[in-house]
């Protein structure tokens, strides 16, 4: 925020050297990105390489593979991170907006055939489905890991059921808390992340100096030796190395939060954190040998007496990384619902300045059953560990591909080669997590499948309702319209009729004028016309069709909700005395138009959705037989 013209003085540093405002700013929305953004990438570290060394066993007495698995990581977060999200797809936001719907809409226009786009269309299903899957169990795995940590408090016995207890304790705090917003929930998670990432930069250092020959992991040719040498074992210890970039896709998914520049300023800071500290548990494992949870063990070894307030630290920090996914998958469900991709679902708007920053009450208790079920089937992060990864690699894989089309049709070449070569290691890491299925897996699996089923159920059964309307063409409504203008007798004032087309009404609004004889001295046909554009909002009057009959348009953005219909109406001198709406009774033998009709009747309505005034609302129920 900028000072006004009366204040002549900027904030001063503590040497008394000014500093502007933008830059105050600046530093603030960075930090507020780390409680908002990285707070599941920001605590792989806990249990990523605990995971893979466990699953090598007695392979990491050896120092080189110990170099080549952290040159795996150091590379992972280099190619799959950096280069996919932060480099490669956030140069295809669309006005502050990412994730996989935006790079749908981007290639629309771009895509010549229907096939072509339905193509598109079943891959960022399939993507988004796969995030949400992945929202229930980032939350599971990085607040049980952290809380294991108890486990290493000297003198103390934790059992695993009390672990478990506490996890589900913090989960419901954490979901509870949801509804004050992604503003005030990163004015207070930024700090604490800062403080955790301050943690885990020193505790890589200490530990570095200890075996300093780690730092030569930089080199990939320790990847690529260590893939080469240990053959379909390496390769599969591709599922684990994974773990390390989890989180990675809300860096994308997230930018409407708080926007594009603060995630990335946050990130080349988180990197350089990162990687130190893999580093340096690395180092820890050469010199010390292995431990339950290495960087538990580190930080103990090297300063027991500050083990407790660290351990805090990390589950504050595990309960920030369940904010950055759940944020996530808030986005691309609003992004969803407003492509009509998804059924309408309420939404709250927690931010004044940023329109962006939103509540979904729906999607956040369902998430937090999700993540109560995983934590009491699991018990252990160790287990969970096994399911996780398939979801990411798959949702990673789809943006490769999108992102790469996009280059591609755009003619840009060497962006479609590095996009290219990206997906092909998000591929190489989805295959590699295919042998997690059954041990665990399946799970991220079914949640994707009951959102595809969901998202196949609306948009077929939609489609079908679309066609079964018989909605009225505007010319043979209006021949009709003047034949009954002068015979009906008129109600005094002004009445508003919705219509999502104004080409073809439905069949509400002549049952209303012509059979229920409902006509206003003016009436108004009122549509609303979604933009490519994510942002905006004008409204015009089209023109008079006849005496008493206007249209009157509403254009929005597809990421825009219109909070104040009736604002729009009274700035556009229509004082209505009735908003008449349709409201379909749907009747059908089949299967899939039945199902649509039970979730219909589960969604709010339009006039709900946009929260019409209740007091001028009339709703004309129409029977449709599907």
């Amino acid at each position: 925020m900028q000072d006004s013209p009366q204040e002549s003085r900027l904030p001063q540093n503590r040497n008394g050297i000014p500093v502007p405002q933008g830059l105050k700013e600046d530093i603030k929305d960075t930090i507020k990105s780390m409680g908002l953004v990285f707070g599941d990438i920001g605590t792989s570290p806990i249990y990523t390489l605990s995971v893979i060394f466990l699953t090598l066993g007695p392979m990491t007495d050896d120092p080189n593979v110990v170099l080549g698995i952290l040159s795996l990581i150091v590379w992972t977060l280099l190619i799959l991170v950096t280069g996919e999200y932060v480099w490669l797809a956030m140069k295809l936001s669309k006005r502050g907006e990412g994730g996989d719907v935006v790079l749908r809409e981007i290639l629309i226009p771009m895509l010549k055939s229907g096939r072509k786009l339905a193509f598109v269309t079943v891959l960022v299903f399939i993507g988004i489905s796969l995030f949400i899957g992945d929202g229930v169990i980032t939350p599971a795995i990085s607040i049980l890991s952290a809380v294991e940590g108890l486990k290493f408090i000297p003198n103390v016995t934790v059992e695993q059921t009390e672990i478990v207890l506490i996890a589900i304790i913090i989960a419901i705090g954490l979901f509870v808390f949801q509804k004050r917003g992604t503003e005030k929930i990163s004015k207070t998670f930024g700090p604490i992340m800062l403080i955790w990432f301050g943690a885990l930069a020193v505790s890589g250092v200490i530990a570095i100096l200890q075996a300093p020959q780690v730092v030569a992991a930089i080199n990939p040719m320790y990847a690529l030796g260590f893939l080469y040498n240990h053959g379909l074992t390496g390769f599969f210890v591709l599922s684990e190395v994974i773990l390390c970039a989890t989180g990675g896709e809300a860096l994308y998914a997230d930018i409407g939060h708080l926007g594009r520049k603060p995630i990335i300023r946050a990130w080349y800071f988180v990197f350089f954190v990162l990687v130190l500290n893999y580093l340096g548990q690395g180092a820890f494992q050469i010199s010390h040998g292995g431990s339950q949870s290495l960087l538990f063990g580190m930080v103990n070894s090297q300063a027991s007496l500050l083990y407790i307030p660290f351990l805090f630290v990390a589950i504050s920090a595990t309960v920030i990384a369940s904010q950055s996914i759940i944020s996530g998958v808030y986005s691309v469900v609003y992004q969803a619902i407003h492509t009509r991709m998804l059924p309408w679902l309420r939404i709250q708007y927690t931010s004044e300045q940023r329109r962006s920053q939103i509540y979904i009450g729906s999607v956040n208790w369902m998430l937090l059953l999700g993540v109560l079920a995983i934590i009491l089937i699991f018990k252990e992060s160790e287990a969970l560990a096994a399911a996780y990864g398939l979801a990411v690699t798959g949702s990673m894989t789809i943006t490769g591909i999108l992102i790469t089309i996009i280059f591609y049709l755009k003619g840009k070449k060497f962006y479609t080669v590095a996009a290219g070569f990206v997906t092909f290691v998000d591929i190489s890491f989805l295959v590699s997590n295919v042998y997690k299925i059954p041990h665990g897996g399946y799970i991220s699996l079914i949640i994707a499948s009951v959102l595809l089923v969901i998202a196949y159920v609306y948009i077929f059964g939609h489609k079908r309702l679309e066609n079964s309307l018989r909605r009225v063409p505007l010319n043979a409504f209006l021949e009709e319209y003047n034949s009954h203008y002068d015979s009906i007798g008129r109600i005094k004032g002004t009445a508003v009729f919705l219509s999502r087309d104004q080409d073809m009404l439905p069949p509400y609004i002549p049952h209303t004028m012509f059979t229920n004889h409902i006509l206003y001295d003016d009436n108004i046909l009122l549509t609303l016309r979604v933009l490519d554009e994510p942002y905006g909002i004008d409204a015009i009057f089209k023109r008079a069709l006849a005496n008493g009959l206007e249209i009157f348009e509403i254009q929005v953005g597809y990421l825009e909700t219109v909070l104040d219909f009736e604002e729009i109406l009274k700035s556009a001198g229509i004082n209505e005395i009735a908003i008449f709406y349709g409201i379909e009774d749907i009747v059908s033998t089949r299967p899939l138009s039945r199902a649509y009709a039970l979730l219909d009747n589960l969604t709010p309505t339009f006039v709900q959705f946009y929260g019409l005034p209740p007091d001028k609302l009339h709703g004309v129920v129409v029977r449709v037989e599907m």
